[in-house]
């Protein structure tokens, strides 16, 4: 058995990955990345994920056509249903018995609750949880989100390693109680850095009816409130009148379709003729070949996988200073950081002004990338972390 690196011997494990969906965000495009090196090296894996929503995409098949055991989880969906998550929890305890894991490692909030549940029924098994991000404070009522805390403290209790994307959702953690930092360890998010890797063939630019010396910023992700799609108009009218040239695209589903559309069609021209919705898409790389910026505008993140593609496809960011944005976003450097819309603005401006430096730290942001966030990286992580695990007593469930 060799591990991932191809370095040396490494004990095989038996890995049940569950996953609420496998949507085009993030958590999905990680386990695509690691999930078929860890398999290669020897290891077991076998995903469980629900139905994505109408519009998101499913990255079901990718996977599949990459040699991984994908099931579909009945029931298992985002938001409240009893029945549903009860039909889920009983699937999944069959399924994990059935499969007798080593390690059960579950990712975001419902995959997280239901999944470890199910992990009783198999024993000596251990428990892993990742947090991509959470919605632990500032979004709900306070009575909600005290609520919720408890939650995860419980679960965390019974799992033997939370995994944080970045150092500021490990922090986060920490400060609120969730789980304690014996048992917390952080693990960034990877890519295949392949397919960021060719030129820019101008399909995007033909498909949206660019002019020629048009600058196309990309709002990447699912399109809901907590991305905040409305910031990135607010942050277009500013710069558009002295920027004629410059186009803004989505690309993207979700709830907040509709109301972006709306703002759209009610704003002035310049919204109407310049920013354009191209909706989910599967392949990411030919899209960020066709950018010139990518700005994201989000209320909270984990650590943004946008922003990881993009600098591998060397287009420099500009993004709302929130969560583990600036360890993965270096300010100046690599892109822009901003507290607001007028930094925000302020950022992309430098980048419309300044072509040579843009390009610069494109190439940084590649480096930088390269270097931290591939594939291989996040599947030696992992490795390390389960036979760690194998090596230690399951916690007391």
């Amino acid at each position: 058995m060799f591990a991932v690196g191809g370095t040396g011997d490494a004990p095989h494990v038996r890995i049940a990955r569950i996953l609420t969906r496998l949507n085009l965000g993030g958590p999905a495009r990680q386990v695509l990345a690691s999930d078929p090196l860890l398999q290669q090296a020897g290891h077991t894996l076998r995903v469980f994920a629900g139905e994505s929503g109408p519009g998101e995409g499913d990255l079901f098949e990718s996977l599949a056509e990459r040699g991984i055991d994908v099931v579909r989880v009945p029931s298992l969906k985002r938001g409240l249903s009893a029945w549903g998550d009860w039909n889920a929890t009983r699937f999944l305890r069959r399924a994990l018995i059935d499969f007798r894991p080593d390690v059960v490692h579950t990712h975001a909030s419902k995959a997280g609750t239901l999944g470890r549940r199910a992990a009783n029924s198999v024993a000596g098994v251990r428990r892993v949880h990742t947090f991509h991000g959470h919605v632990l404070e500032g979004y709900f009522p306070d009575i909600v989100s005290r609520a919720l805390i408890a939650h995860e403290r419980r679960l965390a209790r019974r799992t033997d390693r939370i995994v944080a994307v970045s150092h500021a959702t490990a922090d986060d953690l920490l400060r609120l109680g969730v789980v304690e930092e014996s048992r917390l360890v952080v693990v960034p998010p990877g890519i295949d850095l392949a397919p960021f890797e060719s030129r820019r063939d101008g399909a995007l630019r033909r498909r949206l009816g660019l002019p020629e010396g048009a600058f196309l910023v990309g709002i990447i992700g699912r399109l809901a409130e907590v991305k905040r799609p409305q910031l990135a108009l607010e942050i277009f009218d500013l710069l558009a009148g002295r920027y004629p040239h410059l186009h803004l695209v989505f690309v993207g589903d979700g709830p907040e379709r509709g109301a972006l559309e709306r703002g759209i069609l009610a704003g002035t021209s310049a919204r109407a003729e310049r920013v354009h919705l191209l909706g989910a898409v599967d392949s990411m790389g030919p899209v960020l070949g066709d950018l010139d910026a990518v700005l994201l505008t989000s209320r909270s993140e984990g650590l943004p996988v946008a922003l990881i593609e993009a600098g591998a496809a060397g287009v420099p960011a500009v993004a709302a200073a929130v969560g583990g944005v600036e360890e993965v976003l270096a300010h100046e450097r690599t892109g822009f950081v901003g507290e607001n819309v007028d930094e925000l603005a302020y950022g992309l401006a430098r980048l419309l002004d300044e072509p040579e430096e843009r390009a610069n730290m494109g190439q940084r942001a590649r480096m930088r990338v390269t270097a931290r966030h591939s594939a291989q990286a996040l599947a030696l992580r992992l490795e390390a972390l389960y036979q760690t695990l194998l090596q230690e007593e399951p916690c007391a469930c």
